[in-house]
């Protein structure tokens, strides 16, 4: 008795230390767009959706062009000045003709750098053709992506063929589409992006307006359109050079690489890999998201984030025996994402954040899935010892590689200790904690047999007493009652039995 009591004030005071362990938590509310509309935001739209987002990018484009007005009529009062005060004093030509040219230039500059935040100009297109051509693909690679861009035209046309003469409307404008694109390519990847958003709710509404589509043949269509259009623009608009889409996949990795010693208890990760159900959904989990970067369209790069967020799901739900909170599911995606470290990660979440049908981000479990994946991403470039419940001054310790949670046991030894032997002092040290655990249960298990034998000679002992106590008082056996029609010697006032008559016919 005194054993199960002290095990269960340990097991207390174990799930009072978890509970004083301040976990991820991000409310629902925070993933739904700032504006309140009700929609899912991004973090790549400053936490708008793709609807509100695009409202706010006119409203800038606009008042940018308006600037760039009043910027032009003032340079060209200034020059209309200049050149009146030019003709009146001949003498200081050339120094005011001087300032006026670097005033000018210095606006100029200005003015570009401005731009440049709402259209990332492509004044070097032409240098950036030239680093293109350097870094051509392999004929093989070439070759794969016009085979399978031939695979995907056919099926587009097979597809097209149910909606008869919608269906070749949509297909004109579709080929419309690609030969616009093909004579944008100096635009932004921003501008590129707002044409596929146009055409995406252009044909949308000609879907369900002119051409009377139901609902559900309409996403079907947008479907198909969105796989058969990105499939021929993606070597165009998947990380471009004018973009620093390259430099962010950079810097995310060299983060992740960073961060190799964080532990699922550190994110307080509901999840035992050394269950091999819950470790076989982790490996597929973070296959589905390392296999994201192989997908063409934005569609099935969704679809690899939704795919790997069931598995975690899965997950916890083996874990823990019970279905998964939004609280467990963040944390189990940030340490999936820290220990597959996906290839070219922001560049995927900009590439689907551009071009992938706008009503799958909004709205959904692809949209809900992909939010929590820019959260967990977001997450991981601002994590800080605070985060993680450590102290800062392990953080850096840590973060730096002077230390690793993982291996302060092997601190004591000398840097020419060869890894063999670190290892098999880790080895040496785990059998050890494995010995004790197992003396531990053996000495549990011989006091819990001690126990059991001792509570049944106390219920033997006292039944035994309540018997000496109450004994028991066996009474002879009553006599039988007689039959009724039998013959009853000790009653004869009863009639005799009744005895069969036979009547002549």
């Amino acid at each position: 008795m005194f054993l199960s009591l002290t095990l269960f004030s340990l097991n207390r005071k174990k799930m009072n230390l978890k509970s004083e362990r301040r976990g991820i938590h991000v409310d629902q509310s925070e993933l739904l767009c700032k504006k309140g509309c009700g929609y899912y935001g991004n973090p790549a739209w400053q936490g708008f959706c793709s609807k509100c987002w695009r409202e706010e990018y006119h409203k800038a484009r606009q008042k940018q062009i308006q600037e760039d007005w009043e910027l032009a009529e003032r340079l060209q009062r200034e020059e209309e000045e200049a050149y009146a005060s030019s003709q009146s004093t001949q003498g200081a030509q050339s120094l005011t003709f001087s300032k006026f040219e670097e005033k000018k230039t210095n606006e100029k500059t200005r003015k570009v750098t401005t731009v440049k935040k709402f259209f990332t100009a492509s004044s070097r297109t032409g240098a950036k053709k030239e680093i293109q051509e350097a870094k051509a693909p392999s004929p093989s690679i070439n070759r794969q992506a016009s085979i399978e861009t031939d695979r995907v035209s056919k099926e587009f046309i097979e597809f097209l063929k149910t909606y008869h003469k919608p269906g070749q409307d949509i297909y004109k404008q579709c080929k419309l589409f690609l030969d616009t694109m093909n004579h944008k390519r100096d635009l932004s990847i921003e501008e590129q992006s707002e044409c596929a958003q146009d055409f995406y709710q252009n044909v949308a509404e000609k879907l369900q307006t002119r051409w009377k589509v139901p609902p559900e043949k309409v996403e079907k269509a947008m479907d198909q359109i969105e796989k058969y259009i990105m499939t021929r623009q993606y070597k165009y608009v998947f990380c471009p050079e004018t973009t620093d889409d390259e430099k962010k996949d950079l810097a995310v990795q060299k983060r992740i690489r960073a961060l190799h010693w964080v532990t699922p208890q550190m994110l307080c990760v509901p999840v035992n890999e050394e269950i091999p159900e819950v470790s076989d959904m982790v490996v597929k989990a973070i296959t589905d998201i390392i296999e994201m970067d192989s997908k063409r369209v934005p569609r099935d790069k969704l679809a690899c984030i939704t795919k790997c967020s069931k598995h975690i799901f899965n997950a916890i739900k083996i874990t823990k025996n019970e279905p998964a909170s939004a609280d467990d599911f963040l944390p189990t995606l940030i340490y999936i994402v820290l220990k597959g470290n996906p290839p070219r990660l922001q560049s995927n979440i900009q590439y689907i954040t551009r071009f992938c049908n706008p009503s799958r981000l909004m709205t959904g479990e692809d949209g809900y899935y992909f939010t929590n994946l820019c959260c967990a991403v977001a997450f991981i470039e601002k994590l800080d010892a605070q985060s993680l419940n450590l102290s800062q001054e392990d953080f850096d310790r840590f973060m730096t590689g002077q230390t690793s949670p993982k291996k302060q046991e092997s601190d004591s030894f000398s840097p020419d200790v060869c890894l063999g032997v670190k290892q098999m002092y880790k080895n040496l040290d785990l059998l050890s904690q494995l010995n004790e655990r197992q003396e531990r249960i053996v000495n549990e298990a011989k006091k819990l047999e001690e126990d059991l034998i001792d509570w049944t000679d106390g219920i033997t002992k006292e039944v035994q007493d309540i018997v000496e106590k109450y004994p028991l008082d066996i009474k002879p056996k009553n006599q039988a009652l007689a039959a009724i029609d039998s013959e009853n010697v000790e009653n004869d006032k009863l009639p005799p039995p009744l005895q069969p008559q036979v009547y002549a016919g």
